[in-house]
This record gives C-alpha cells, sequence and structure tokens, in this order.
C-alpha cells in the first residue's frame, strides 16, 4: 500500500515535514486502467496489473513497489524455491505476484495479503495473470491475530510502501513480529515522505535486525528520490542478505 509524494533528498531528522495532498484521501481518483510491466526485461512474459482507485490509493502502482520487484527479480529469483512466501500490505499484488510470474511453478502458493477493500483488486490481478495455482488473496488486518490461511513463520515477507500512517506502526510492528521467524527475511522497500517515517525504522531497529540493502545496482538512482530498502530479521537471527 503507498500514498505518493516527494520529499528532500537525504535521511537527516531535522527535515522539514513535507505535507502535500496525497497523505488525504483521493478526492478524484483516475478511472481504472490496466498496466502491462516487464521490469527491464527481468520477466520474459509481462505482468498485468489493474489499478483502480476506488477503494484507495493502495490499488494504484507507486514506485517502491516497482523498486522491491526489480530487486528481488534480479538478485534473489533463485532463492526463493520452495519457499513459503506471504507479502504485506499488497495493494494490487504487484511485488507478490511479480515473484510467482518469475519462479511459478517452483515455488508454494504465495500469499499476497492487504485490509478488505484491496481484496477484490488483489483476485483481479491474481485471475488476469493465470496465478490462480500460485497466488491466494488474503484478508490481512495489522496487529491482528494471523488468520489460519498465513503460514506461521514464513521463509520470505515482502513489504513495499507499508509506512505511510503513523498510528498503524505499531500494528504493522506486531504483524512483523507475529512473522518473523528464527530463519524468515523481510524485504522491506519504502518511500521516505514525513519525518514521522524514520519513527518506524527506530521502532522497529528496536525489535529487528535492520540492515539496508546495498548490492542493488539500482541503490543509488532511487536512493535520490528516498526510497530505501532494507532486510529485516528476528533478532535471533543474521543470515546473510
Amino acid at each position: 500500500m503507498e500514498n505518493p509524494g516527494s520529499t528532500p533528498v537525504g535521511f537527516d531528522v531535522n527535515d522539514s515535514i513535507d505535507i502535500n495532498e496525497s497523505l488525504v484521501p483521493v478526492r478524484d481518483p483516475k478511472p481504472a486502467s490496466q498496466s502491462s510491466i516487464s521490469f527491464d526485461g527481468l520477466l520474459s512474459s509481462p505482468l498485468l496489473l489493474q489499478e483502480d482507485l476506488k477503494e484507495g490509493c493502495g490499488g494504484q502502482l507507486w514506485p517502491a513497489g516497482m523498486v522491491l520487484s526489480k530487486y528481488l527479480l534480479r538478485q534473489h529469483h533463485s532463492k526463493f524455491l520452495n519457499k513459503t512466501i506471504v507479502e504485506l500490505g499488497a495493494g494490487g499484488g504487484l511485488v507478490g505476484l511479480a515473484v510467482a510470474r518469475r519462479c511459478h511453478p517452483e515455488l508454494p502458493r504465495i500469499c499476497i495479503t492487504d485490509q478488505p477493500p484491496m481484496l477484490p483488486l488483489m483476485e483481479t490481478n491474481i485471475k488476469l495473470n493465470g496465478l490462480s495455482s500460485a497466488v491466494e488473496a488474503s484478508v490481512l488486518n495489522w496487529g491482528e491475530p494471523l488468520p489460519d490461511c498465513i503460514p506461521k513463520h514464513p521463509a520470505i515477507i515482502l513489504a513495499a510502501d507499508c509506512v505511510y500512517f503513523e498510528p498503524a506502526f505499531p500494528l504493522l510492528i506486531s504483524t512483523l513480529n507475529d512473522l518473523l521467524g528464527p530463519e524468515s527475511v523481510c524485504y522491506f522497500c519504502f518511500k521516505r515522505r514525513r519525518r514521522a517515517d524514520l519513527r518506524f525504522m527506530k521502532q522497529a531497529k528496536k525489535m529487528f535486525e535492520v540492515d539496508e540493502i546495498k548490492d542493488d545496482p539500482d541503490m543509488e538512482i532511487y536512493r535520490r528520490e528516498n526510497i530505501f530498502l532494507y532486510a529485516i530479521r528476528s533478532k535471533s537471527d543474521r543470515g546473510c542478505v
């Protein structure tokens, strides 16, 4: 899920808060549309994504999801074979569907999750890409007990732009704590827009091991847009990024 916007380059806690209209509900959302995405040729068959803002900003594609998808497809797709994968705040399901398109059928079913309003859009995009046997859409409200359909301690957790609403920070921390097992890793990408976003990272670093990912050849490009990519693990595990 994501709210669009921009802030000055850098991670200085003294930066002023950038307030813009993108941080409030969309009054006149653009019409539903469909995008075809190959991630600069990383997918041999493009991913089709329906975008629809009628239920909120999560229904549109945003840069952090593209950054995370490209990184995973380029650097880590071979590591996902036979791994359980859960995506948080999936919106239309971009990241989970991209991984499924690249790695299917060598994966167990990927579970993409979001709040109830996003469920129909996730299901639409699963069907649009013929991935019903590989991907399952589920409702997951952060801070609530994990539903039975969510695997306990999945090997891989995906999260793109889940840092956008400060009251939800402790709920997201709680859900990450529930999901992260001794061998789990969460690939966490977000666009920093407000000083408040730093508070989430401070909370996360108190609870988990948080390492910025630096082996992405595109890092310097998206860092200029205030997009950051991390690997988050439980404090009991310090495996390779």
